[in-house]
């Protein structure tokens, strides 16, 4: 079965652009795939363009050959960023046109399903002017909407991240310490104690103001899921050190793009928990190979996904053939049309996602309703500087 075409499309989303992939083969099977990262989803769209060139004419079940030649192939320009991201989504949609020529879905194409149901985490659900009020108000939105975990970045808007230059070093003063620490106390009180929240800082503290975050969050009685990237992918040895002078979890991942990357932060012990990214890491392929390295160190998944609908069936279908599955991430708040996009809805009620028994991931990209949402190419002026 040889690959025929493949067609890309850059569609808007509500935080990221989304880069989905359509296969097309001479045997008349299709599969879909998606490869949205941020920032530079134009990057992400071109790779998948110039990836697809030197796909046609390939053997479209021969899924791990064309992951490793295209690794080998192109990690001369890194092996990480855009081109792992185009070899994603490649990934995933050739796992959806095997699923389909076997009758079966992904998971068991994968060894056969632990779980139906996925457990979600919310996030970005958390909108509006930034004070600890609003926080506690859409929080609770949340909850009633069935999930029973999510995480909140609260140190959004606080320093250079948010801000226009560089100055602020990865510090924070304390008065954006204090807000941060306002805002997660007013969500815990909307909560309930019961309720964990992930605490996400994007790896834009410095390892002292991360540390003495981390012990100011856990003496505020946060129930606290994880702490999220205390310092960057680069510094391995340094979120080892942050992780063993902190008493909250830790959790990285989502920059951590093969196992070949993880390798090291599990080595170094340096994760209670490991967040990959799916369009990200490698696809359906390398995610699963992620997430059996990590049980090798007793260390469970929670696969990061801010991305597009396609990210989030197809992580659902690996962390379904995993046993060390934990939760996974799921944007609470997104564009009306997340949905149309796709032939039928995502399947996510109160806080879970239900997998069905469709063959591949068990659903397609209305490609009409792609082109009536077109992402942007280029960025806007000042977005990366």
């Amino acid at each position: 079965m040889k690959i025929a075409d493949i067609k890309t499309w850059l569609v808007e989303g509500i935080k990221y652009n989304w880069v989905f992939v359509k296969i097309y083969t001479d045997e008349g099977i299709t599969g879909v795939g998606e490869g949205t990262n941020w920032p530079g989803s134009p990057l992400v769209f071109h790779a998948c363009q110039h990836v697809a060139e030197i796909l046609k004419g390939e053997d479209a079940t021969r899924i791990d050959y064309v992951w490793t030649k295209l690794y080998r192939d192109l990690n001369w320009v890194g092996q990480a960023g855009p081109v792992l991201s185009a070899i994603s989504a490649i990934d995933i949609a050739l796992w959806d046109i095997a699923g389909k020529r076997a009758g079966m879905p992904i998971y068991e194409m994968l060894g056969g399903a632990y779980r139906h149901q996925i457990k979600l985490y919310a996030n970005y659900w958390f909108l509006g002017d930034g004070t600890a009020q609003d926080y506690a108000r859409q929080a609770c939105v949340m909850k009633a909407r069935g999930f029973s975990a999510c995480k909140m970045d609260p140190f959004a808007h606080t320093n250079y991240w948010y801000g226009e230059d560089l100055s602020a070093n990865l510090g924070l003063t304390e008065e954006q310490k204090r807000l941060a620490l306002e805002r997660l106390l007013a969500v815990q009180e909307a909560l309930g104690p019961d309720f964990p929240i992930a605490i996400e800082t994007h790896a834009i503290l410095s390892a002292p103001t991360a540390v003495e975050m981390a012990h100011r969050i856990k003496d505020a009685g946060i129930n606290c899921l994880w702490y999220e990237e205390p310092a960057g992918p680069e510094f391995p040895d340094v979120i080892a050190e942050i992780k063993r002078q902190i008493q909250l979890p830790v959790c990285v991942g989502e920059r951590l793009h093969s196992r070949f990357m993880c390798r090291p932060i599990l080595e170094r012990h340096a994760a209670d928990i490991l967040m990959p990214d799916i369009t990200r890491c490698g696809g359906i392929s390398e995610m699963r190979k992620i997430a059996n390295l990590a049980e090798c160190f007793n260390v469970p998944i929670a696969p990061h996904n801010p991305n597009g609908p396609i990210s989030t069936i197809a992580a659902a279908h690996v962390m379904a053939s995993v046993p060390n599955f934990f939760l996974q991430e799921y944007m609470f708040t997104d564009v009306a049309w997340r949905d149309t996009v796709l032939d039928k809805p995502l399947p996510v009620r109160d806080g879970i996602f239900h997998l069905g028994s469709e063959p591949g991931l068990g659903f397609d990209l209305v490609e009409e309703e792609l082109e009536h949402h077109p992402g942007l190419l280029r960025p806007r002026p000042g977005f990366y500087i």
